[in-house]
């Protein structure tokens, strides 16, 4: 073991996030607002409150993807939530999703208001909303949510198990990095087998299935997040990777990722989106004035 110290729980859990590593600063064991922040509205239906890491993601492909269909009543605004400053603590975001995480929505097409937090739940709104990406027939929508729930259980133990012990934490514990890497790598093949003879996860149609899972575990195979491919020797996984490419090839999924992103390469970076001339317009001029 590369950590051989016992660790030996007290008998009342005190919270000390001193050696927290990355995060400590938004991490704590209470929830609620912090201070006074009131949201941005923009003009279109939609707003919507993110960030582009993978769960963001999954809500700006969506959006996009409808907009390619020609659904113009899908149009919104995304908002950057720069949850390193804790902006998921402002009390506008607390009242829109009371958990702080992004991404979180205001539908305000409907009288009131419908707010909608939990990626998922965005995703299945808005499939149902518009009567797209999701399967008519009872079985086959079935099967469609067995995986977008598949992907909402499973995520939690790629993220915050595998990408916090490999890559966030501030000591490298073998246990803990053995643990979550065997539960990934079962993950991965339970996800290359299902895409064996299907072309996408629930078979020959694209789905919110697949704009769920392919921000974590597509982007897992191309490299994309906690630098990892290596390690767990991605390559392996032939339909997988195969699956992963196609997606990220579609337009409508290469505007999406950009969307609140506000770290690598300047091109990727669309800090927030307000119109569909924001990506024609954007300018790596414009992007630093934003950053100023």
């Amino acid at each position: 073991m590369s950590d051989t110290s016992e660790y030996i729980p007290p008998k009342v859990w005190q919270w000390d996030n001193t050696d927290a590593g990355q995060f400590s600063n938004i991490n704590r064991p209470i929830s609620g607002a912090t201070h006074e922040k009131t949201l941005a509205i923009g003009k279109h239906p939609h707003q919507l409150y993110s960030l582009a890491t993978p769960n963001g993601v999954k809500v700006t492909v969506m959006f996009e993807e409808l907009l390619a269909l020609g659904i113009q009543d899908a149009e919104y605004d995304a908002h950057k939530i720069d949850i390193m400053e804790g902006d998921q603590f402002g009390s506008g975001f607390v009242a829109v999703n009371p958990n702080s995480k992004i991404p979180a929505m205001m539908d305000h097409s409907t009288n009131p208001p419908t707010r909608l937090f939990e990626s998922g739940s965005i995703l299945l709104y808005l499939a149902d909303k518009f009567d797209v990406l999701i399967p008519k027939e009872s079985s086959q929508r079935a099967e469609c949510l067995n995986w977008l729930f598949w992907q909402m259980g499973s995520a939690p133990y790629l993220g915050g198990g595998f990408g916090h012990f490999y890559s966030y934490a501030p000591t490298k514990i073998e246990y803990c990095i053995d643990r979550f890497t065997m539960e990934v790598k079962r993950q991965l093949d339970v996800l290359d087998k299902q895409l064996a003879d299907k072309q996408y996860i629930c078979g020959d149609e694209y789905s919110i299935a697949d704009i769920a899972i392919w921000p974590w575990y597509g982007a897992l195979v191309l490299g994309r997040i906690y630098d990892a491919a290596e390690f767990l020797d991605v390559k392996s996984y032939q339909n997988l990777c195969r699956w992963a490419k196609e997606i990220d090839a579609r337009p409508a999924v290469q505007r999406g990722r950009k969307v609140n992103r506000s770290w690598g390469e300047l091109n990727e970076q669309l800090h927030e989106r307000h119109d569909a001339s924001d990506f024609e317009h954007k300018t790596q001029d414009k992007l630093v004035s934003d950053e100023n």
